[in-house]
């Protein structure tokens, strides 16, 4: 049975709220006794991009997944789950940002940059199929807002999204900076508002 989706909402908000401030922990506060306080401090520059690339792509997948929900006005059973298959994924980034944090740099950075970019090809993947099944069930879940362009245009523009990122996880095999670089041109892309981006497809 069809209900609100403000519970959805206020739930995800948490998770993503939780899975955004968990990422700040891996950039510890250097000890008295380890040395010179600046010296220290750069050396945690892997800790630093690492969390703002994580918390850029966390910050801008909240973004656009209000802008999904001032669409999705009713849900049943499977948007529940590909919702929570979603936030799954959302509250593993922590992890292979702590991961890339301790390794960029080293010798086996590209494992993790590899494990990095994969999770967000999983959760790219996450985001598309619950756009995929809302838009297969319109007729009941959508609002009345939401037009048969306006639809096809958000279709169209969030397919691409998991490419992309395989495109980033194919590039860590190659090069780990080039594939964090575009990491963060997604991000800036993809923060842009709707109109902006749909131009730029068309």
């Amino acid at each position: 049975m069809a209900s609100e989706t403000g519970r959805i909402e206020a739930f995800s908000d948490g998770v993503f709220a939780i899975a955004i401030t968990l990422l700040i922990l891996e950039i510890k506060i250097p000890g008295i006794n380890d040395g010179n306080l600046s010296t220290q401090l750069a050396k945690q520059w892997p800790s630093y991009l690492s969390f703002t690339i994580s918390f850029a792509f966390i910050g801008i997948l909240w973004i656009n997944h209000h802008r999904l929900f001032t669409h999705i006005r009713r849900s049943d059973h499977p948007l529940l789950i590909l919702n929570l298959l979603l936030l799954f994924g959302v509250c593993v980034v922590p992890f292979p940002t702590a991961v890339l944090a301790a390794h960029l740099g080293r010798s086996d950075q590209r494992a993790a940059a590899v494990l990095y970019n994969a999770t967000y090809v999983f959760v790219a993947l996450c985001f598309n199929l619950l756009w995929r099944y809302a838009e297969s069930q319109k007729r009941r879940l959508l609002g009345p807002e939401a037009t048969e362009s306006a639809v096809e245009r958000i279709t169209r523009l969030y397919s691409l999204v998991p490419l992309v990122y395989v495109i980033c996880l194919g590039l860590a095999f190659v090069s780990v900076r080039a594939s964090l670089a575009l990491n963060g041109v997604l991000a800036c892309f993809f923060a842009l508002p709707p109109k902006m981006t749909w131009r730029a497809k068309e």
